[in-house]
C-alpha cells in the first residue's frame, strides 16, 4: 500500500488501521417520529444519530440504501462556495452508479445521510437525480482531515488485526532530493549518449539520436496512458523507475549500433548505399529481436516477483525496450529511406576505432577460465563468510533510520545518545559525500524514541527524518524467496529461449553459464566492498542477466550466419571469426550503456548507489564473458557432446 504525500509515520499507520464502513442512509422526514426518538423511544427500523457538522439530531432508516463496497475512488476537492472548503468526492463503479442514480431519482427532496463507521458526516438534500455515480462528503473538514478520510475510503475496511511486516517511509527532503538526483543523472547520461552517437556515426548517429529522443517521449507518454489501458496498473514514477528510463535509453543504443555496424560492413563489401542500408537492417533484425526479448524475460520476472519501486523499474524498462525496437527498426529506417528518396543522402561516414581484428580468443580460453574461477570463488567465499551480514534489512529484517543534521556530528556522540535508550549495538554510518547524513540500523522498532532522543541531545541541529524502513522476519524471508525465484526463473527462461532459437542446446548452456558468471562476479564485487544485498541489488542482478546475454546472442547470431557462408571452416574458426567481427560492436554498446550507469552511480544519490555499482561490474563483466567465456564454452560443450 502506497500513500504518496503522507510522511507522518504515525498518521500513516493510523490511517491504514482504520475500518472504513461507508453507508448511505435515508433520513426520515417525519417530525413526530424524530421527537419520539429524541424522547427515548426510537421507532422500529430507525436509528437516532447526530451529524458531525452541527450536532443536529436526525432519524435514519436502519437499513442502508447503498454501501461503500461499490466505491472506486475518493479524492479531495474544494467546494465552489464562499469558503472554498475541502470536500471528499466519491466515485462508484457502474453497479454502484446505477444504484446511486436510482436512489437519488426515487427520493428527490429527501435528505441522504453519508455515514462513515456509524458517524454521520453530512446529510445533504437530494435536489435532483445524480446519474453520474459521483457524490460529495462535506463536513467542515481541515485539508488533512479530508485527505485522511479520502485515503481511508480508498483503502477500504480491514476486518482483522493489522501487523506491519514491511514499512518504508520517505521524508519530503529525501524524496525531492532523490528525484532531483535521479533526473540529473538521467539527463547527464542521456546527453553523453547523444553526443557520443553523433560524434562517432555522424549523420547515422544524429538519426539514432532522433530515435532515442522519440523513444524517451514514447516512454513518458506510455506511462501517462498506462492507467487508462490497464486500470489496475499504477503509473507512479519511482526513483528506480527514473533509472529504468535512463538505462533503457542506454540499452536502446545497442540496436542502433548494431544496425550502423552492419551498414558499415555492407559498404566495405562494395554495396551501394541503398542496398547497404536495406541489408544492414535485414541482417541486424534477428539479433536485435532475440537480445531484446531475453531482456524482456528478465523485466517480466522483475515485475512478477518484485514489489513497489522494483515493479516501477520493470515497467519503465519494458516500455523502453519495446519503444526502442520500434524506433531503431522502423523510425530510423524511415528517415534513411526519405533521405535516399529525396537524394539528400549520398554517402555515410563513420569513425572506425576498432578495425577488423584477427585475435585467436579460443587459444587463450583456459587462462580466462582460471581467472574467472578465482574471481568468482573469492566472491562466493566472502559471501558465505559474512552470512546474514551480507544482507540488508530487505532480506535479513530489522530497521533503518536516516537523519539529516544541520552540521556534521561525530559518530561517538550519536552512539552515546543511542546507548541511553538501549541501542548501543546499533550500526551507525556516515557518508563521505555528505557527512551531515547519519544512517542508523537497529534490530527493533524504536524509531520514535530514537528520533526524540536525537532531537533532545542535539537541539540546535534541526534534525530531519529522511527515511525509515522496517522489514519483519516474515516479510524478509518472503522477499528473499521471491528474489531467488526471480533469478532462477530468469535463467531458465533465457536457457529455453536460446535453445529454441539457435536449435543447439550447447549454445544455450554456454550462454547461461556465462550469464551466471556475470551475476556471481557482480555479487562478489558487492560483498567484497562492504555493500549489502538489498532489493535493488537483486533488481540489478536480473538486469545484468537480461542485458549481458545480449552481447552473447549477437555473437551467436553471427556464428549461425557464418555457418551458412563458410561451410568449410571448423567450429573453432567460426567462433573466432564471429567474435572478431562483433568485437567493435561489443565494446561500443557496453561502453555507451556504461556511460548511463556511471552517471547514475555518480549523480543518482545514495538510494541508487548499490544498484548502479552492481550494474557497473555486471555490464563490464558481460562484455568480458561474451568474448572469453560464452563463446569458447560453445566449443568445449560441443566437444563434450561429440565425445
Amino acid at each position: 500500500m502506497q500513500l504518496p504525500g503522507v510522511t507522518d509515520r504515525e498518521r500513516a499507520i493510523d490511517i491504514i488501521g482504520k475500518t472504513a464502513m461507508l453507508e448511505f442512509k435515508l433520513v426520515s422526514a417525519d417530525q413526530d417520529k424524530l421527537k419520539q426518538a429524541i424522547a427515548g423511544t426510537v421507532p422500529e427500523g430507525y436509528e437516532l444519530k447526530n451529524t458531525l457538522e452541527n450536532g443536529e439530531p436526525i432519524l435514519l432508516e436502519s437499513k442502508a440504501a447503498l454501501n461503500g463496497d461499490t466505491l472506486t475512488n475518493a479524492e479531495v476537492h474544494f467546494s465552489s462556495g464562499e469558503f472554498n472548503e475541502p470536500v471528499v468526492a466519491l466515485k462508484f463503479n457502474p453497479e454502484g452508479a446505477k444504484k446511486f442514480s436510482e436512489l437519488t431519482a426515487n427520493n428527490v427532496g429527501r435528505r441522504l445521510a453519508i455515514v462513515l463507521d456509524g458517524k454521520v458526516q453530512s446529510a445533504p438534500n437530494i435536489r435532483e437525480a445524480i446519474p453520474s455515480g459521483e457524490a460529495v462528503i462535506s463536513g467542515r473538514f481541515s485539508v488533512d482531515q479530508a485527505q485522511d478520510l479520502a485515503l481511508v475510503l480508498r483503502v477500504g475496511a480491514l476486518p482483522a488485526p493489522m501487523y506491519i511486516e514491511e514499512e518504508r517511509t520517505v521524508g519530503p527532503l529525501l524524496g525531492q532530493d532523490s528525484i532531483n538526483k535521479g533526473i540529473k543523472a538521467s539527463v547527464i547520461g542521456i546527453s553523453l549518449v547523444l553526443i557520443f552517437m553523433a560524434g562517432y556515426y555522424f549523420l547515422s548517429g544524429l538519426i539514432a539520436d532522433v530515435a532515442l529522443l522519440m523513444n524517451c517521449l514514447m516512454i513518458l507518454g506510455s506511462l501517462g496512458f498506462l492507467p487508462y489501458v490497464f486500470p489496475g496498473v499504477s503509473a507512479t514514477l519511482t526513483l528506480p523507475g527514473i533509472a529504468g528510463i535512463a538505462l533503457s535509453l542506454g540499452m536502446a543504443v545497442d540496436a542502433n549500433v548494431l544496425i550502423n555496424e552492419r551498414i558499415r560492413e555492407e559498404l566495405e563489401a562494395g554495396k551501394n548505399l541503398r542496398a547497404a542500408v536495406a541489408n544492414g537492417y535485414s541482417r541486424a533484425f534477428s539479433a536485435i529481436f532475440d537480445s531484446n526479448l531475453t531482456t524482456l524475460i528478465a523485466a517480466f520476472l522483475l515485475f512478477q516477483f518484485g514489489t513497489g519501486p522494483i515493479r516501477g523499474f520493470a515497467v519503465t524498462l519494458t516500455i523502453g525496450l519495446i519503444a526502442s525496437m520500434f524506433t531503431a527498426i522502423v523510425v530510423t529506417r524511415t528517415i534513411f529511406e526519405i533521405l535516399l528518396d529525396l537524394g539528400w543522402l549520398k554517402s555515410l561516414h563513420m569513425v572506425h576505432l576498432i578495425k577488423n581484428t584477427k585475435i585467436d580468443f579460443i587459444s587463450k580460453r583456459k587462462i580466462f577460465y582460471a581467472l574467472s574461477i578465482i574471481i568468482t570463488a573469492a566472491g562466493l567465499v566472502t559471501f558465505f563468510m559474512k552470512g546474514t551480514g551480507a544482507y540488508g534489512i530487505d532480506f535479513a529484517g530489522g530497521q533503518l533510520q536516516e537523519y539529516s543534521f544541520k552540521s556534521t556530528v561525530p559518530i561517538e556522540q550519536v552512539r552515546a545518545a543511542l546507548k541511553d535508550i538501549g541501542l548501543a549495538d546499533a550500526t551507525i554510518q556516515q557518508f563521505k559525500e555528505n557527512p551531515k547524513v547519519v544512517l542508523i540500523r537497529t534490530s527493533e522498532d524504536k524509531s520514535q524514541l530514537l528520533t526524540d532522543k536525537l532531537k533532545e541531545r542535539f537541539p540546535d541541529q534541526d534534525i530531519q527524518v529522511l527515511r525509515i524502513e522496517r522489514v519483519g522476519p516474515i516479510a524478509g524471508k518472503h522477499l528473499k524467496t521471491k528474489a531467488i525465484l526471480a533469478i532462477a526463473w530468469s535463467m531458465a527462461g533465457i536457457l529455453i529461449y536460446i535453445a529454441f532459437r539457435f536449435k543447439h542446446f550447447n549454445f544455450a548452456v554456454a550462454g547461461v553459464i556465462a550469464l551466471l558468471h556475470d551475476v556471481l562476479v557482480a555479487l562478489g564485487a558487492l560483498v567484497m566492498t562492504g555493500r549489502q544485498i538489498d532489493l535493488l541489488s537483486v533488481t540489478a542482478f536480473l538486469t545484468i542477466a537480461g542485458y549481458s546475454i545480449n552481447d552473447t546472442i549477437v555473437v551467436y547470431d553471427r556464428v549461425r550466419e557464418n555457418m551458412k557462408l563458410y561451410r568449410k571452416l571448423s567450429l573453432r574458426e567460426l567462433i573466432n571469426l564471429s567474435v572478431n567481427q562483433c568485437l567493435g560492436r561489443t565494446v561500443l554498446t557496453t561502453g555507451v550503456t556504461l556511460i548511463c550507469v556511471l552517471a547514475i552511480f555518480l549523480y543518482g544519490g545514495e538510494v541508487l548507489s548499490n544498484f548502479s555499482f552492481t550494474l557497473l561490474f555486471g555490464f563490464f563483466c558481460g562484455a568480458y564473458s561474451t568474448v572469453f567465456i560464452a563463446s569458447p564454452l560453445v566449443l568445449a560443450w560441443s566437444h563434450k557432446k561429440s565425445a
